[in-house]
């Protein structure tokens, strides 16, 4: 089946499977590898985009269901010359470990602040819950928030 997406603020169209994700759309018919293939299961947060304004896991969600909508992922949130004040905080405090929960944990930090600017920390935390990561213990993450909310 063919759908039509806005993908970061570009119309863009593919062709898929009926049972396809829009995370596997995304990555393999949109060529927006970003957001991470993990656990297919909607468990760890690496696949996070959002679907008109909503955090989701982009491989829970058929790319069927995304016909007609906007979606942003991690590659949409900055400009090509110039990073996304999450992005900037993630790479200047270290928060990016081994990389693969970075794109999720960025999206969902990007949702955080845009609804609430001064997080406290049980907010981020919980702002976060769905979001693994396995290389760290958080702190790095959790200064990358507080220097994005400081901007």
């Amino acid at each position: 089946m063919r759908i039509s997406l806005t993908v970061n603020g570009e119309r863009k169209e593919a062709d898929v499977w009926e049972g396809e994700s829009l995370l596997f759309a995304l990555r393999e018919r949109l060529g927006l590898p970003g957001s991470k293939n993990a656990c297919e299961q909607g468990e760890c947060g690496s696949c996070s985009v959002l679907l008109d304004g909503t955090l989701v896991c982009a491989c829970l969600v058929l790319a069927a269901q995304a016909d007609g909508h906007q979606i942003v992922t991690v590659e949409g949130l900055g400009r090509e010359d110039e990073l996304h004040p999450v992005q900037q905080a993630f790479s200047e405090t270290g928060a990016v470990q081994c990389g693969f929960c970075t794109p999720g944990l960025i999206v969902a930090t990007a949702d955080l602040l845009a609804r609430n600017a001064a997080p406290s920390d049980d907010e981020i935390r919980e702002a976060l819950s769905g979001n693994l990561c396995r290389c760290t213990g958080y702190a790095k993450i959790f200064d990358a928030v507080r220097l994005a909310a400081e901007r």
